[in-house]
């Protein structure tokens, strides 16, 4: 229904009904050169001094004899109007013009952009993403000082997201395709961006994450740049880059920071850490069920003190420290910052005491289960974090069914997920598999960046 069609009451009288629920909702009937004119806002989304800016100039426009002024923003049709004014839009509908008059005065209310608590890193940039979206492209756009770099916006259901990629047509299949998957999401609702990491991901019930999470533009930034892409929603401080690798997980911002070797260092340790994290529980409740022939023998008579008071098997044990750290942690990120802290500390000597002395618990398992949450704190990303802690448990009962069989058994079966797992078309495990030699100087060494460019001069 545009304006020409429909009488200026008409018009005026159905916004009106549209946003008679809210008591935000303002509106405003004047006259000018002898035009009625209707002009409305959400009062708590539009920023007054602007609006009072922008009704002036328009004022003076129109006594002017200037019905539609260039310099604002004008739509042929009304069924839009409510999404704009959503927006902190204010309309201006002109007896007898034909289109509606939209200014722009949406009210700004931005955090600073701080670096990211769970991202932290000692060098290099201390700025984040914040929730709002034309901001975090800003922080972007700043880094990226290329005309390749595309934005394109997209809406799903009240929200939106933008899809951000350095345009140098070597990913638009991968484009393509991401467009078709967020085309598909008909959530009215977007609250969180883990329902669009969902639909993108391509084997959902994978316990590895396949879209990586970041707070930090200089990481959104160097992953633009070697041809992946972001996704950037409205009222998220975050984004999501695809494709993605397993070994992208275990590497900081800090690694390129430093010297090479300690790079280098931490990256393995952080791939170590992988490794203890998943499997030192069941090595423990294998040793101490099936093999503990394997115990040195220095160790024998101090593992058969710490065992034979315990009334049930290890995997029992296991199970209860684990789940009761699983506790503590989550009511320490729940709780306030200065009473999580307390929670988790005093807790962890409180009860880990307690149970040690009640015979519950034997006194290696807390040693096991405290290395064990340690090596899973060590990985830089949330969400495989979260996956180590998951996979855990489901080791430790293959270890106390089968010993090192069980585990071997477990671990065959996580690397062989791991290579058949993709991220559009990018495999999961590269560059172990399929092996590829130039892509493992930054995987989990980082060499330094003058001999990479030797021999590839030399190679090419």
């Amino acid at each position: 229904m545009s304006i020409v069609d429909s009488e200026f009451s008409h018009v005026v009288d159905k916004l009106k009904t549209d946003f008679s629920h809210t008591d935000d909702f303002t509106y405003r009937e004047d006259q000018i050169n002898t035009k009625r004119i209707f002009i409305c806002y959400i009062a708590s989304l539009t920023d007054p001094d602007k609006l009072f800016k922008r009704l002036s100039d328009l004022t003076e426009k129109m006594k002017q004899g200037i019905n539609k002024p260039v310099e604002f923003l004008a739509v042929p049709d009304t069924s839009d109007i409510k999404e704009n004014i959503l927006e902190g839009q204010a309309a201006v509908i002109v007896e007898g013009c034909k289109e509606v008059i939209l200014m722009d005065a949406t009210l700004s209310v931005l955090r600073s952009n701080e670096e990211p608590g769970n991202e932290r890193v000692i060098r290099g940039a201390h700025d984040g993403f914040i929730e709002c979206l034309k901001s975090n492209i800003n922080i972007i756009r700043n880094r990226i000082k290329d005309p390749k770099l595309s934005v394109k916006y997209f809406t799903i259901g009240h929200s939106t997201c933008a899809l951000l990629y350095i345009n140098d047509n070597k990913n638009s299949r991968l484009i393509k395709e991401i467009e078709e998957k967020l085309q598909l999401i008909k959530e009215k609702d977007l609250t969180t961006s883990g329902i669009v990491e969902e639909v993108l991901e391509e084997v959902p019930f994978s316990p590895f994450p396949q879209v990586l999470h970041t707070e930090r533009p200089d990481r959104t930034a160097s992953y633009l740049t070697e041809g992946k892409v972001a996704l950037l929603f409205q009222g998220h401080p975050n984004s999501l880059i695809i494709p993605i690798t397993f070994i992208s997980f275990f590497q900081s911002p800090d690694d390129f920071s430093s010297r090479w070797l300690t790079g280098s260092f931490y990256r393995l340790l952080r791939t170590l850490s992988f490794f203890i994290a998943i499997s030192l529980p069941a090595l423990y409740i294998a040793i101490v069920s099936f093999h503990p022939e394997v115990i040195p023998k220095g160790l024998i008579l101090l593992f058969k003190q710490s065992v034979e008071d315990v009334p049930y098997p290890p995997i029992v044990e296991a199970i209860i420290i684990e789940i009761t750290l699983e506790l503590l942690r989550e009511a320490g990120i729940r709780l306030p910052s200065p009473i999580g802290q307390t929670i988790g500390i005093v807790g962890g000597l409180v009860i880990g005491d307690a149970v040690v002395n009640a015979g519950l618990v034997s006194n290696m398992m807390i040693i096991v289960v405290a290395l064990t949450a340690i090596s899973s704190f060590i990985v830089p990303t949330h969400e495989m974090s979260s996956a180590v802690r998951l996979i855990r448990f489901p080791l430790m009962i293959t270890a106390s069914t089968l010993g090192f069989v069980g585990i071997i058994y477990g671990l065959l079966i996580i690397f062989i997920h791991l290579c058949r797992l993709s991220s559009f078309g990018q495999a999961y495990f590269f560059p172990f598999a399929p092996f590829n030699k130039e892509h493992m100087k930054d995987s989990i060494v980082r060499l330094p960046f003058s001999t990479r460019k030797q021999k590839k001069d030399k190679s090419s």
